[in-house]
């Protein structure tokens, strides 16, 4: 999936995550990885809000989430975390999905990116670093039974089969298509064959300028906290979520209180609040 990253990139990248690098490419070093992205890595949509191009070229990736220590969202994470584990050893594909919405309807092409991961000790994974409230650690990718997460229970199925074992009827299906179902309900239907950066491109843009995609309709920056937690800030509402499920809420009365928060909770240094911008929404 990519040319490589050099070791200097390797290494500050790794800096980052505050992560060695592994030995070998394996299970339990891919799932401190991917663990660490979480907690390190904010998934926000700030570009979006603040004017700022979303370009999808390896090295642009790598100076947003390495250099300037921002994060982003799904086709720049994925983008930029599959670039480090390929250049870590393992072998990486990058997959195409379509996320569910309401009613079961399924969203446009290339609307996720995610990643199979193949390691030398445990076959192939499931990984995702790029959906907000998703699982935790990578899902074992031919594993058809339920796998459980510190963020949930999860099943990677043949696609429309429902929790239960139950065809359903979301839509075309192809032969090879997955579903990833979350705590019983499906999150999005995965294409098995390989897609390269580029792929993604109509989809970021789609993402980023419709009036249809809510990315486009408030700031959001999230990450995990030790422990299982959550912080996000939507707009300017704060919330805390414990690793129960409880949540505390308040809202930022100021830019500065805003700007506090992206600094201080999500190590993202910005000179001004991200601002909805007019994308010809009516009504």
């Amino acid at each position: 999936m990519t040319d490589g990253i050099d070791t200097a990139a390797t290494d500050a990248y790794l800096r980052r995550l505050g992560a060695e690098q592994p030995a070998w490419p394996t299970v339990d070093a891919l799932r401190e990885l991917h663990l660490r992205h979480l907690e390190t890595v904010p998934f926000e949509n700030l570009s979006i809000h603040l004017g700022e191009e979303i370009v999808l070229d390896e090295k642009r990736l790598l100076d947003k989430v390495v250099e300037a220590r921002r994060g982003g969202f799904c086709y720049e994470l994925n983008g930029a975390f599959g670039a480090l584990l390929g250049a870590l050893g393992y072998d990486v594909t990058l997959l195409a999905a379509r996320v569910y919405g309401e009613g079961g309807r399924l969203g446009i092409p290339y609307d996720h990116l995610a990643l199979r991961v193949r390691t030398v000790d445990g076959g192939d994974r499931l990984v995702d670093v790029g959906f907000g409230a998703h699982f935790h650690l990578p899902l074992a990718f031919g594993e058809r039974g339920e796998q459980q997460d510190p963020g949930g229970t999860f099943r990677i199925v043949e696609a429309g089969v429902d929790a239960a074992g139950v065809r359903g009827g979301h839509g075309t299906v192809e032969a090879a298509d997955l579903d990833v179902i979350h705590d019983g309900r499906p999150v999005y239907r995965l294409e098995v064959r390989p897609r390269v950066l580029d792929d993604f491109t109509a989809g970021a843009w789609w993402h980023s300028t419709s009036p249809a995609s809510h990315f486009s309709r408030s700031p959001v920056c999230s990450r995990i906290t030790d422990g299982g937690g959550r912080i996000t800030l939507s707009g300017r509402r704060f919330t805390v979520t414990a690793p129960d499920g409880t949540r505390r809420q308040r809202e930022a009365g100021t830019d500065e209180e805003v700007l506090a928060l992206y600094r201080d909770r999500f190590g993202i240094t910005l000179d001004r609040v991200p601002t909805v911008r007019d994308t010809g929404r009516s009504g």
